[in-house]
Formats: structure tokens, C-alpha cells, sequence
């Protein structure tokens, strides 16, 4: 698939996927320098290494990023605190950059730097930026709109890709699946939600009558499960 295919919507369904799975299908990681901007907690980028790559995890929030820094490493992981639009690497020196849910979260007047920050980064011709950000519907989607309805910024980071990184890259892949989301009670979703400094949740927000019975409807057995859809998008090929 072409640039020109990616600008014309087309994608490709890989139905119930996990995340790392396809990560592993698409690009393989053994032996790569990857960069994962806005890594959170840094679940995405130590699943990266260990899957074989070397990672850096960059984190623009000052405590997460802290928190990052003081967990339980391992070797060919490491964490900075750093913003998206002033990557820490010399032009042409990272295999790939990941995006992992991040790419809405940065305010939308860096967020076209950022992906041009990513190409600065990438090594000519090999290098490959991958994007995942979480797709606009499921159950998933619908239990976190009441606090948190990110129709607008996953929009408008979706129209980021479309104008500014398609066109630094010759070639382009749209990639679409889902996974299924288990929670053990309401109280283990709102302490997981509501416990992160990036996102910026109170707890009185999320535990919320209305949210609490969204999360019901997800009752299956003894556990929750939500469906989350997830859009990846995959460019290789920096253009010089």
C-alpha cells in the first residue's frame, strides 16, 4: 500500500489481534534501536524489549516520567522525561519510532513537529514510524466517553498523519484489530484510570453512576471484558 492508498482510506482488517503480535508481524524488533514517544508507564516499550529490541522510552510528564526511571529495569530498556516535538537522538540514528496511544495526547500545535521530529530521527531508507492509537468505537471506546471523550484529538491526530507524515515517507500502511480488555471489578478500573499523572483523571470523574453502569454491561462471568479497537499506522522509507 501506497502513500496515495493511505490518503484514500484504505486498511487492512486483522480481526482479534494483540498489540505485540502485530508489532512482531509488521516489523519484527530483534536487534533494533526503537524509540517509544509518550510512553506513559512504559507497559508498550518493555514489551518491546522483550521482544528483542533496544528501547528508549520518552515521557514528557515529569512524574510518570521519575517513576519510569525508578522501576525495575532490565537490559536495552531505558526512560527520559522529553516532549514529542524535541526528540533526545541525532538525525538518522533510531530503526523506529513508536507512537503508543500517545500521538493525541500532544497538543495539536506540536503535534505536526513531533511527527517530523520522528522522521529527524529515523535512519534513511530502513527506518519505519509506527502509530497506534485507539479507534472510535467498542465498548471500550464508549465506557471511557462520559469522562473522557477524545472524539475531537484522535480526530485531528489522525489528520496530523494524513497531512504531514504521509507525505515524509514513500511508503504507508493502514492496519485495523481489536482486543479484548478484562477488568476484575469496578474498583480495579477506576484505581488503574483514575491513578496515572499523563492523563490527568480525578477519580470523581470516572466513578460515576453513569460510568459504573456502562462497566456492568460489560459483566461476563466473573470478570469485565471491553472490546478495544485499535488503528495502527505504518510508514517506512523517510523521504531525505
Amino acid at each position: 500500500m501506497n502513500v496515495v492508498d493511505l490518503l484514500t482510506g484504505g486498511a487492512e482488517d486483522l480481526g482479534e489481534a494483540d498489540e505485540i503480535s502485530v508489532i512482531d508481524r509488521l516489523v519484527g524488533l530483534a536487534g533494533l534501536n526503537i524509540m517509544d514517544v509518550g510512553c506513559g508507564d512504559g507497559r508498550v516499550t518493555r514489551q518491546l524489549v522483550e521482544h528483542g529490541a533496544l528501547a528508549l522510552g520518552v515521557e514528557p510528564d515529569p512524574i510518570q516520567a521519575e517513576k519510569n526511571r525508578a522501576a525495575d529495569s532490565m537490559p536495552g530498556l531505558t526512560f527520559m522525561e522529553a516532549p514529542g516535538q524535541s526528540l533526545p537522538a541525532k538525525d538518522g540514528s533510531i530503526d523506529g519510532v513508536f507512537f503508543s496511544y500517545s500521538l493525541h495526547h500532544i497538543p495539536r500545535k506540536y503535534r505536526d513537529g513531533a511527527l517530523i521530529e520522528a522522521a529527524r530521527v529515523l535512519k534513511p531508507e530502513t527506518g519505519f514510524l509506527y502509530v497506534m492509537e485507539p479507534m472510535l468505537v467498542g465498548s471500550m471506546d464508549a465506557l471511557y466517553r462520559p469522562f473522557n471523550d477524545e472524539t475531537e484529538v484522535r480526530t485531528q491526530a489522525y489528520e496530523a498523519l494524513k497531512r504531514t507524515a504521509a507525505p515524509l515517507f514513500t511508503e504507508a500502511r493502514e492496519l485495523h484489530y481489536y482486543a479484548s480488555v478484562h477488568y476484575d471489578s469496578f474498583t480495579v478500573f477506576v484505581e488503574e484510570v483514575a491513578g496515572t499523572t499523563y492523563n490527568h483523571f480525578s477519580r470523581e470523574r470516572v466513578d460515576t453512576p453513569e460510568v459504573n453502569a456502562l462497566f456492568e454491561a460489560g459483566r461476563a462471568g466473573d470478570d469485565y471484558v471491553f472490546i478495544e479497537h485499535t488503528r495502527v499506522n505504518l510508514y517506512r522509507g523517510p523521504r531525505p
